[in-house]
């Protein structure tokens, strides 16, 4: 049976209400960058992301790194911070850094990962395939909700999420080193309009009440 994590993982990628929950260690293929992801070599680094997780999503469908195994690809994500402290409507876009990265199922290694990256540089290549990392990572406790809309209109719901820390005793602590929130893309923003994009905002938090 196709593991499918919008029904599997619907608490963890599909919440209806800002809600928080636990998450346990992960495995994802990340890649790192600055600035605007507008610009052509945002999509480039994403390309990167997906050649090597469309390769190892074959390989475990036709039993090359053990039983086989059928799931659909995690959508992408990001952690995000910026350079100058800018944020909400004073976003600088330039200022921008940030680590996206694509889940991984608990049954691929490290090593199945460098074997992937060798298949891919040489049927596909990237010039961002060196620069990407396997990297397990707990996030722990959470907050999160789903904004539907404009990434420029991301405050509001963020302001939300705030509401919420403030009404329940919980502070933002950052994620993945020194990065301020999560996002999980569950719309393609190639291919749907703005004003239809569903996000995933998260922030990893601790209670203020100890």
């Amino acid at each position: 049976m196709k593991h499918e994590w919008r029904k599997v993982e619907k608490a963890w990628y599909l919440p209806k209400e800002p809600t928080i929950l636990t998450l346990p260690q992960l495995n994802f293929i990340t890649l790192e960058g600055t600035g605007d992801p507008n610009e052509p070599l945002f999509g480039e680094q994403v390309g990167a992301l997906y050649s090597v997780a469309y390769d190892l999503r074959m390989a475990l469908k036709r039993g090359k790194l053990g039983d086989p195994y059928e799931y659909v690809v995690y959508p992408l994500e990001g952690v995000w911070t910026t350079s100058d402290g800018s944020r909400g409507a004073d976003l600088n876009k330039a200022a921008l850094q940030y680590k996206i990265m694509l889940r991984q199922p608990d049954r691929l290694t490290a090593a199945d990962f460098q074997a992937s990256v060798a298949r891919v540089t040489t049927k596909k290549p990237n010039s961002w395939l060196d620069q990407l990392a396997w990297e397990p990572y707990a996030e722990g406790q959470v907050l999160q909700t789903i904004h539907r809309g404009s990434f420029d209109t991301e405050p509001t719901t963020f302001a939300q999420l705030q509401t919420v820390l403030t009404t329940q005793h919980y502070r933002v602590v950052p994620t993945m080193g020194d990065y301020w929130h999560r996002e999980i893309y569950l719309t393609d923003p190639r291919r749907t309009a703005p004003e239809k994009a569903k996000t995933v905002l998260r922030y990893r938090i601790e209670s203020t009440s100890v």
